[in-house]
């Protein structure tokens, strides 16, 4: 699950070491099928032949991408990040009807076109595993490597009860993920993939995904480990050392 650093690869990591680079942060849209697709983005003012591959981050519907901000700025300093909000979600247009999975999935293919990204490496937190899972398995050549941040591996019966809550306090997900068979679609993704396990709501169900990828390991984060904004630091630790490797 490793691969070598060619010479320029190398050079490029000693250069970025020695020199403070500016990372620039946005907000951005790009065309989708369904109107418009908004993004909040990073990338370094060094930019050209050493940056890494770029990443793309994936929230949980209905959440946007600004849950990524405390990330951006570290992980933007040597490769362009993107964390879209899903169509349908935050700032980004819908579809015409309550927007599926497969509709979520279109959108993240349709960046990568706009935005004439050869290869990704991509981040799902939570609902949002999910989402990465499926745009993994639309785009298998594109997305290289793969990292889930709690991943609700609901089964038959939990994917009945989540969507059957008379309330929205009873449910974990959007609708639109309350009914994915994730235990029939991980076994299908071929790239190299991490789980973080995250003490939270997801901690059994993320567990589940041991015998189910080809290519994945799995590492428990500390019990303080709680949010973005707290755990920041420690998470991209983890997300360097996988995707950097």
């Amino acid at each position: 699950m490793t691969r070598p650093r060619t010479a320029a690869r190398n050079a490029a990591s000693i250069s970025r070491k020695s020199q403070s680079v500016t990372v620039h942060s946005r907000k951005m849209y790009v065309d989708c099928r369904f109107g418009q697709l908004h993004l909040h983005t990073a990338f370094p003012s060094s930019g050209g032949f050493d940056e890494l591959t770029p990443l793309v981050c994936i929230a949980p519907a209905p959440l946007s991408g600004r849950l990524f901000k405390p990330l951006l700025g570290n992980l933007g300093k040597d490769r362009s990040v993107y964390a879209p909000d899903l169509p349908g979600c935050g700032e980004s247009d819908s579809p015409s009807a309550t927007p599926t999975m497969s509709d979520y999935s279109a959108g993240l293919v349709d960046l990568l076109d706009s935005l004439r990204l050869r290869q990704v490496d991509v981040l799902g937190y939570k609902g949002g595993s999910l989402a990465a899972v499926e745009f993994a398995l639309a785009r298998p050549t594109q997305v290289r490597r793969v990292i889930l941040v709690g991943v609700p591996m609901l089964d038959a019966k939990e994917r009945e009860a989540e969507s059957s809550s008379p309330s929205e306090s009873g449910q974990r997900l959007a609708p639109a993920l309350r009914g994915y068979p994730a235990g029939e679609r991980l076994p299908l993704m071929h790239q190299p993939t991490l789980v973080l396990r995250q003490k939270d709501e997801f901690w059994q169900e993320t567990a589940r995904t041991d015998a189910l990828l080809r290519e994945g390991r799995r590492v428990d984060l500390p019990e303080d480990f709680q949010t973005l904004d707290d755990g920041a630091a420690e998470l991209v630790t983890y997300v360097r050392e996988f995707l950097d490797s």
